[in-house]
């Protein structure tokens, strides 16, 4: 008799970092806008709107500050978004036709810290309503919140996208009710009174909603990947666009109001201050704290599948492997969660404000990647890469290429004077007001000089898309990958 088929089989992902095949294509692009709407409509993005009042602006510039910094930084993720149909791959294996096969690894290494940070970061929030919701505590709470990501993580795409149509709809109709409950307690038009204008402060909004958007962009293409072929990319970027916009600036602006309703309360008492809005009736109560878990797990489940894509892209740049056993994939997620974990347990009392700090720290480092891998994508390679020879380190694109490395390591380079940190600021920092808009340099310079240095290099492109592997004679390999 043959074996009986192992469960895992039917219910888990089976692809990893190798490309996605024709036939397994699903999906319409409006998957994408109901998943970036419900990975945005959570307490991360209230806080981070929160803080654009709590540092000195009013919220009626806060708020529109905010917008422009999720328009902006949203096009760009949206950018990567649409290049998933198109290559069939998970976002950061792209980066090989820049970086080389294993020069890619240098970006790589910086991305699954942060996003084991993020981790980290998501499940002490959670951890504090799961927590309450079960009357078991922070600890036990952050403990199961883990398992929770974790397990979904490891089942994959399709459960992903699932998590993220019901999360947008319950958190989205947990946020009407919160709005309503917040113009209850204050008069809307106090709110926004206060139309001081403040340049500075104007500016570290708009960064503060960017940089949010900018740390989507190294894994947007993963949840995209799945979409036929022929999906059009302008379809791809509008929805994904729209729907972390939207996500987004519903929630910054309510963070911002609320900051401004209740001041410094807020900050800091998120989980309690949202609760309570909720009146104290013990059902609405243990609702939020549902809702305000539900939002966390749909977020850190994308850094969680994120985070192992980035691991085993960088271990196959040296191994060659391309494809997972359902097990390899468990114990790459459970170190991402064991590791996230671990860090959520020892800062969740104190070391946890200095850990967000070293995490926007590490948003440095992915501006250069963004713009290095969109100029070469869009501009040069004109959305023509030879996939098999991105598993290749002796084929086009070479083991390193250091036009991109010099570029990356140049990108970050700029940034620091124009950094602001609680662990570093930059010497042009003051005259901007605190404003800290090392993004804006982190995406113009390295897009230009690569632009400049590799342009006219392009023997490394070929004439058209190449989806499976050439015979020998007709391989054009460089010699000396640039």
């Amino acid at each position: 008799m043959p074996d009986s088929p192992d469960p895992l089989d039917s219910l888990v992902e089976k692809r990893s970092i190798d490309v996605v095949p024709d036939a397994e294509r699903h999906g319409t692009a409006f998957s994408q806008f109901t998943l970036w709407l419900g990975a945005n409509l959570q307490i991360t993005a209230v806080v981070t709107g929160a803080l654009a009042v709590v540092f000195g602006a009013g919220a009626f510039w806060a708020i529109i500050a905010l917008l422009i910094g999720n328009l902006l930084g949203g096009a760009v993720m949206a950018l990567h978004s649409a290049q998933g149909p198109r290559l069939g791959l998970p976002q950061m294996i792209s980066s090989r036709a820049q970086f080389g096969v294993r020069g890619a690894i240098v970006p790589l290494l910086l991305v699954i810290v942060m996003y084991v940070g993020f981790f980290a970061s998501g499940s002490v929030l959670a951890g504090q309503a799961v927590g309450e919701l079960t009357r078991l505590g922070d600890t036990t709470g952050i403990i199961l919140f883990a398992l929770v990501t974790a397990v979904a993580a490891a089942v994959g795409y399709r459960l992903i996208h699932t998590l993220g149509r019901i999360a947008g709809v319950i958190c989205a109709l947990a946020f009407v009710y919160l709005g309503i409950r917040l113009l209850d307690r204050t008069d809307l038009a106090i709110l926004l009174h206060d139309r001081t204008f403040d340049f500075p402060l104007f500016l570290l909004a708009v960064s503060l909603s960017a940089s949010w958007q900018l740390a989507f962009g190294p894994y947007v293409a993963d949840y995209s990947r799945y979409l036929p072929r022929t999906t059009s990319a302008r379809a791809t970027f509008s929805w994904t666009l729209a729907g972390t916009v939207l996500g987004s600036q519903w929630s910054m602006t309510f963070g911002a109001l609320a900051a401004a309703a209740a001041g410094h309360a807020f900050v800091g008492h998120e989980v309690s201050y949202i609760v309570g809005l909720g009146g104290g009736a013990a059902l609405i109560t243990s609702l939020l704290y549902f809702v305000i878990a539900l939002g966390k797990l749909t977020i850190n489940v994308l850094n969680t599948y994120g985070g192992f894509m980035s691991m085993v892209t960088s271990v196959s740049g040296f191994r060659g492997r391309a494809t997972l056993s359902p097990r390899g994939r468990a114990a790459y997620i459970a170190g991402i969660m064991v590791a996230g974990t671990a860090v959520a347990l020892l800062g969740k009392d104190s070391f946890l404000s200095s850990f967000k700090d070293f995490l926007l720290f590490l948003l440095t480092f992915f501006t250069p990647w963004s713009a290095i891998n969109l100029v070469d994508y869009y501009a040069i390679a004109k959305e023509r890469y030879d996939i098999p020879a991105l598993s290749d380190p002796d084929g086009r694109y070479g083991a390193w290429r250091w036009k991109a490395l010099s570029t990356y390591a140049l990108g970050v380079l700029a940034q620091l004077p124009f950094l602001s940190t609680a662990f570093y600021t930059g010497p042009f920092v003051a005259p901007l007001g605190g404003a800290d808009i090392s993004w804006l340099v982190g995406l113009t310079v390295p897009a230009a000089v690569y632009w400049l240095l590799a342009h006219n290099d392009t023997a490394h492109v070929p004439t058209h898309m190449i989806l499976t592997p050439q015979p020998p004679e007709d391989r054009p390999y460089a010699t000396e990958p640039g």
